[in-house]
């Protein structure tokens, strides 16, 4: 089910909410929970219900893991017990995931064709994969709390952040299930909340789903972009895929924050970095995390010199580029945002400097050609298009009607100057006005889904 779709905002989220408060008011906590597991998971398997036993064995198996790493904790078999958890979780995704890219490059390399696999990616396994082997390192650190099978299976299917995050820690989301006073219907929350989603959503379906014709035009004929329409392509999916991807985040949030739980921010105006290790820290935010924590420092961090280091960094955003997709187009991308941070370090090292504004305007320019990589359909593509960029096929006339340009203008100018709809929510006074403002924008939206459009990440 789409967040962006009148089943979601009509019936589900609204039926959701309502049952859960009433149980909650009946002062049946445990009951509660059991509703949220269950409407989540028909959340999940409203797309597809053939993976439902995919995600309820994944979650009965990590539960499992982790009750052995409590019972053992301390000696070798919990660490085997860890080593075993994390191995199958990566390979269940390797299974879904990357299956057929592997065997497509084999049989490239042996000049036989293998034939296409019938395996479909079931949607959020990356997340809820990810998320499950974090609560299994943090319970071998003891860093994690010993939930129930029914806390474990909501702090996993939990809706709001199912699909495409953010990432969790368990101790960060299931003690707020706990305390009694979310356990009733709080205006403030549920105002704040019904605000951010109706702005998540206006991202979603006034903006990115407007950029995304003009992206898919572009990327869909590569070699044909002169200078000026390939720099439009290549910003108006830099631009899309902010705001398809941040939209469903605020939404997120907006939704969980109307069930008084507070999901942790996932972004931080990243296109205002000024470097692209500020990037990073703004942009898919519990991802940076997850990556930092369990991937950079076990690795080794910074702690081995500077080969080392840039060792590190450079196998860190390789597999995050490889998380994000089975293609050598991912690879390159994760790799090139490894080799910015490795010369940034160095240059950091050095003790040299720029002005802000020449900063940022170069971390902004590597951004959105990475971006190139990231969306095309193969590295000859992506090729086409920066040949494009780079002006090997002349200037070439502005193609885009005023419609197309204003959108992007608009588009540009939230991300770089606007605020962050999360502090819209959080500061904004509760009255009358707001009320028929955020009545009138969710209205427009809604007259807006003409077509239902699936979320860019619900890809990765």
């Amino acid at each position: 089910m789409l967040f962006n779709s009148y089943a979601f905002i009509f019936l589900f989220l609204p039926v959701t909410v309502a049952v859960y408060f009433l149980i909650c008011r009946l002062q049946h906590a445990l009951a509660a929970q059991v509703w949220l597991v269950a409407a989540s998971l028909f959340f999940y398997a409203y797309w597809n219900p053939v993976y439902l036993p995919l995600i309820l064995g994944s979650i009965g198996f990590n539960y499992a893991v982790s009750r052995t790493i409590l019972i053992c904790s301390g000696d070798r078999t919990a660490r085997s017990a860890l080593a075993f958890g994390v191995a199958a979780n990566l390979l269940l995704l390797g299974y879904y995931k990357y299956t057929g890219f592997f065997l497509q490059n084999l049989g490239a390399m042996a000049g036989a064709n293998p034939g296409l696999l019938n395996i479909t990616l079931p949607l959020g396994i990356s997340f809820f994969t990810f998320t499950q082997i974090a609560f299994l390192v943090d319970t071998y650190r003891h860093q994690a709390s010993r939930p129930g099978l029914v806390n474990y299976a909501l702090f996993v299917s939990y809706f709001p952040h199912l699909l495409a995050g953010p990432i969790l820690h368990h101790r960060e989301m299931m003690p707020q299930f706990e305390d009694a006073r979310n356990q009733r219907l709080l205006p403030e929350n549920f105002a704040r909340g019904l605000l951010q989603f109706t702005l998540g959503l206006a991202k979603k379906v006034l903006i990115a789903d407007q950029l995304a014709d003009i992206a898919n035009a572009g990327f869909s004929q590569p070699g044909q972009q002169a200078l000026i329409d390939a720099w439009c392509v290549s910003l108006a999916y830099s631009l899309q895929l902010y705001f398809d991807f941040s939209g469903y985040t605020d939404m997120a949030l907006g939704a969980s924050r109307m069930l008084n739980i507070r999901l942790p921010a996932n972004f931080d105006v990243p296109y205002r970095a000024l470097s692209i290790r500020d990037f990073w820290r703004r942009w898919h935010i519990t991802l940076s995390r997850f990556l930092r924590e369990y991937l950079y420092v076990p690795l080794g961090g910074n702690r081995g010199g500077a080969l080392a280091t840039a060792r590190n960094i450079m196998l860190t955003f390789v597999l995050g580029g490889l998380w994000h997709g089975a293609g050598w187009t991912f690879l390159a991308w994760g790799a090139l945002h490894g080799m910015a941070l490795v010369v940034e370090r160095a240059w950091r090292g050095a003790g040299a400097a720029l002005p802000n504004w020449l900063a940022w305007l170069l971390t902004f320019t590597f951004v959105n050609i990475a971006w190139v990589y990231f969306r095309a359909a193969s590295l000859a593509d992506a090729h086409a298009l920066l040949e494009g960029m780079a002006g090997l096929r002349g200037t070439g006339a502005l193609s885009l009607g005023g419609r197309e340009i204003a959108v992007m203008l608009l588009g540009a100018a939230l991300a770089l100057f606007g605020n962050k709809a999360a502090d819209l929510a959080e500061q904004c006074r509760l009255n009358v006005r707001t009320a028929l403002a955020t009545g009138a924008l969710l209205a427009t939206c809604v007259l807006a889904l003409t077509t239902t459009s699936p979320f860019l990440y619900f890809n990765f």
